[in-house]
């Protein structure tokens, strides 16, 4: 059994916390380890083989990141050049699986949600694999605790050895029609995970998408490794019809199954879902980091950087960041979607990205800026580098406020430490290395006419953005 992990998707309903740069599957919400790193963990105990991740080339360094501090061992991090939804997505996964002659049971698993009954899953996972050995396409139908309006619908058909056969897939109801629904017991929710054999998978989607098909094999035909990572072409791949499992397969083939899950499952698909899964105090306040609550009820504060203090208010979400500070009525917090698309209207950076940005060498956090400078924090992990670069219109300095740097200013090496600051000059070829044991801290003052990320041109990098 080998797991596919999708590891795409923005969690817009999350904003402030999820961000294009950091949506929240790469966040701890609900534990202390990321939401992708759980979804790998909570395998352990199954005979799951090293893992397919599938993600966005924005997000490869933190898939990469996220994974070595697990000492989590990967099958392939697939990179999409463009997002095209599930169903072509779960397609590269399976041709890069069976390239080797291999047919292996896949695991389709959502890298953001949450599963806090593992043993009950473990059970649900071996079930279905015998569905799947059969050469059924297996989908996780979750036993619904209350008539939700969020979640498409399956309605169980015949019985099918730990399973059912699938009678229908149900988009998402009306309230009444998902009152009915769940009183009458035939009904589970569309949890989006999936076990199949992958070439069961890739002959129906033969049958149903030819032309999805074709475009993912000429695109894989063609991958190409990249450090950690495997590219696939994109402007082949950019021609693909952009369609879900669900429509592209399941909701077409004669051989989709069932098995229904009772394990605590939620898709942390907004603040209120974490309100509900999340243990409570005697008010049914949920808080996390600096807060004070009074006389508040049925409440989710998060609080990042500073003391947030609630008064006198029920049924709220408020979540502050350091550069945001969102606050919601639980019943209107999916309109945090509207938000998120004003910000990334106007183009301002909240959308796209927290005040602190993490690379693949560390971090940068902004901390001031005016309109002729700007100042950041900026950490270098333990034997990293930025890469050799100059700037067209920014001089800057550099101050170590801890550890040791070695700076190169174009044929200069010098090494900077505690204390000591160096000045790189506009238009100076220059590169940043930790060559310590401890990261290296330090603060960057820029300052010229254009501060903005995209006036670098590099000329080496180990990490591949050479353009």
């Amino acid at each position: 059994m080998k797991p596919v992990v999708l590891a795409g998707g923005t969690g817009s309903r999350l904003w402030p916390k999820s961000r294009a740069a950091l949506p929240k599957q790469f966040l701890s919400l609900t534990s202390d380890n990321t939401m992708l790193q759980d979804t790998i963990l909570r395998l352990n105990g199954t005979k799951a083989q090293s893992p397919i991740f599938i993600c966005n080339d924005a997000h490869r360094f933190l898939v990469a990141e996220q994974l070595r501090q697990k000492d989590i061992n990967h099958g392939g991090i697939l990179l999409e050049p463009v997002g095209r939804n599930t169903a072509p997505a779960i397609a590269l996964a399976a041709l890069h699986a069976t390239m080797n002659g291999e047919d292996p049971v896949l695991l389709v698993l959502a890298a953001d949600h949450l599963i806090k009954d593992e043993p009950a899953f473990h059970t649900a996972i071996e079930k279905a694999e015998k569905l799947a050995e059969q050469g059924k396409l297996v989908t996780f139908g979750i036993v619904p605790d209350q008539p939700h309006t969020g979640y498409g619908y399956i309605k169980a058909g015949s019985t099918l050895g730990d399973g059912h056969e699938v009678a229908e897939f149900v988009e998402k109801p009306a309230l009444e029609t998902a009152k009915e629904y769940v009183d009458s017991g035939d009904y589970n929710w569309n949890s989006g995970m999936f076990m199949f054999k992958a070439s069961r998978y890739l002959e129906e989607l033969e049958k149903y998408s030819p032309e999805m098909l074709d475009v993912c094999k000429r695109a894989i035909d063609t991958e190409t490794p990249d450090l950690d990572f495997i590219r696939v072409d994109h402007d082949i791949f950019a021609t693909c019809p952009d369609d879900s499992i669900d429509y592209a397969v399941m909701e077409k083939t004669d051989s989709a199954a069932m098995v229904p899950l009772d394990a605590q499952w939620s898709d942390v698909g907004s603040w209120t879902s974490l309100w509900e899964t999340a243990e409570k105090d005697p008010n049914g306040n949920v808080s996390v980091g600096d807060t004070i609550l009074e006389n508040t009820k049925n409440s989710y504060v998060n609080a990042e950087q500073r003391l947030v203090s609630v008064i006198g208010l029920e049924d709220v979400i408020v979540v502050e960041t350091k550069d945001a500070v969102m606050v919601a009525h639980k019943d209107d917090a999916q309109s945090i979607k509207n938000v998120v698309n004003k910000l990334k209207a106007e183009k301002r950076p909240e959308f796209q990205f927290h005040r602190e940005v993490f690379r693949p060498w560390g971090s940068y956090d902004s901390i001031d800026n005016g309109a002729r400078f700007q100042v950041k924090r900026i950490t270098v992990k333990p034997g990293e580098n930025l890469s050799v670069q100059m700037h067209h219109h920014r001089a800057e300095h550099w101050i170590v406020v801890s550890g040791s740097a070695n700076v190169t200013i174009d044929d200069k090496t010098t090494l900077v430490t505690e204390n000591q600051s160096v000045y790189i000059p506009i238009g100076a070829v220059h590169a940043l290395e930790n060559p310590g044991k401890i990261p290296l801290e330090l603060i960057e003052v820029q300052s010229g006419a254009y501060l903005g990320e995209d006036d670098i041109v590099r000329f080496s990098d180990r990490y591949g953005r050479v353009e």
